[in-house]
């Protein structure tokens, strides 16, 4: 801790945040396979520490990449080369860093002050679960906050049961943050908990739903990862757990799952940040999901929310061929994203994970079709790659507003059509 506060004097934080200063994001268009396969080279090359924030798939979608400042010169070198197109996303990742911060602790001395929630910020782990006991309080006979485990850090993994009675009835599952720094996943989440809860006896739609069915809200899904990425890197994705025999920690919480484990798009490195993981479940986070949807048996919607490209996935990711109920799942997320746009028009894409973005094996969606949960979607949220995984906070409430209304879409149908 000494030499490292020596160094970073200046942060007032008592912990040692990992700097970014001049790293810069840059975005690539390929335009061939070629270009495809070279920035597929880049990505397995540990050298310059690259953090592919999209990966290469096709020429049709962007590739972003962070890249350490004392890799930029090389990295900008090799794709001139390589006459491979870029261009400068974030100048300095570390001033966009500075900006965010500044807001969380001016929002947290300003919530102590005034004693109130601030629904547009990004907030601590310690602050999400005082609020939840907040929400519980203020509605006891329909939300409750439910432990369902702990965590490799033994964290607490709380969700929030939204219900009106009954005993493991007809249910829907949701979870957010499972990456550790998509924050505007979990700040949306915290929205949409609120909202769900002062919209029943209020709006119809709710109450209908609430009336029926049971709604789990998992809220932080990896605590640990989140937790870490507020002191100590703000760019850190993965669990906490100990990879023995490497000097890198954690495991992709998304590539963990037991559907085509260890296929494509998951990697067998520790220092990955799509590492899989030592077998299938290894993640205490991941196994306390899978064990409570089990047990229960009632689930009939899985739906995880992500950030960012503005899409709406449903299975495969493991695979590109179709699943049998493609269609369907493939005409709800249109209305879905119908739904969502109606606010603001933000365009989102919807399709298969596999031919939307990349192959990915090993995703929590494609876990819980193949345990027969056939309303299996995700959400990736806003942007497109301008902010990326730093979107700024007074675009939370916007995001959280137009996503609700295609996740409400969602869980209506769910409703509508039992099996």
């Amino acid at each position: 801790m000494r030499p490292c506060l020596a160094v970073f004097a200046l942060l007032v934080a008592a912990h040692c945040h990992k700097l970014f200063i001049g790293d810069q994001v840059l975005r690539i268009n390929a335009e061939s396979e070629e270009h495809i396969q070279l920035l597929k080279e880049l990505e397995d090359d540990e050298g310059w520490e690259l953090d592919f924030w999209t990966h290469p798939a096709s020429t049709d979608l962007p590739v972003d990449i962070h890249v350490p400042f004392a890799s930029l010169h090389a990295v900008k070198n090799f794709l001139q080369a390589h006459k491979i197109p870029f261009h400068v996303m974030i100048n300095n990742l570390q001033e966009l860093l500075d900006e965010e911060q500044e807001g969380v602790e001016l929002n947290a001395m300003q919530e102590r002050n005034a004693r109130s929630f601030n629904f547009g910020a990004y907030h601590t782990l310690d602050t999400i679960h005082s609020w939840m006991d907040t929400l519980v309080a203020a509605h006891p006979n329909l939300v409750s906050k439910v432990q369902i485990g702990t965590t490799y850090e033994n964290r607490p993994m709380y969700v929030l049961k939204f219900s009106t009675g009954g005993n493991k009835r007809p249910a829907i599952w949701i979870d957010a943050g499972i990456h550790a720094r998509e924050w505007v996943s979990t700040a949306s989440a915290v929205w949409m908990a609120d909202k769900m809860a002062k919209d029943y006896g209020v709006d119809p739609s709710v109450t209908s739903l609430l009336g029926q069915m049971d709604v789990y809200l998992s809220i932080v899904t990896n605590p640990d990862g989140y937790a870490f990425t507020h002191t100590s890197d703000r760019m850190w994705r993965k669990t906490r757990s100990v990879n023995p025999g490497s000097v890198c920690r954690g495991v992709d919480p998304n590539r963990n799952w037991d559907a085509g484990f260890g296929g494509p798009g998951a990697s067998k490195n520790p220092c990955s940040n799509s590492y899989h993981g030592p077998h299938a479940h290894s993640e205490i986070e991941v196994k306390n999901v899978v064990d409570l949807v089990q047990s229960h048996g009632n689930f009939k919607a899985f739906i995880s929310i992500h950030a960012f490209s503005q899409l709406l996935m449903y299975p495969y990711g493991y695979s590109c061929s179709s699943i049998p109920h493609q269609a369907e799942l493939d005409s709800v997320g249109r209305s879905a994203v119908q739904a969502l746009s109606s606010l603001y028009g933000t365009s989102y894409k919807v399709g298969s994970i596999c031919k939307i973005i990349y192959q990915a094996s090993g995703g929590s969606i494609d876990w819980s079709y193949d345990v027969g949960i056939k309303y299996s979607f995700a959400f990736e949220l806003r942007d497109t790659g301008r902010y990326g995984f730093l979107l700024p906070a007074n675009q939370i409430i916007p995001t959280a507003s137009e996503t609700w209304l295609g996740l409400k879409h969602i869980m209506e149908y769910v409703r509508d059509h039992p099996y």
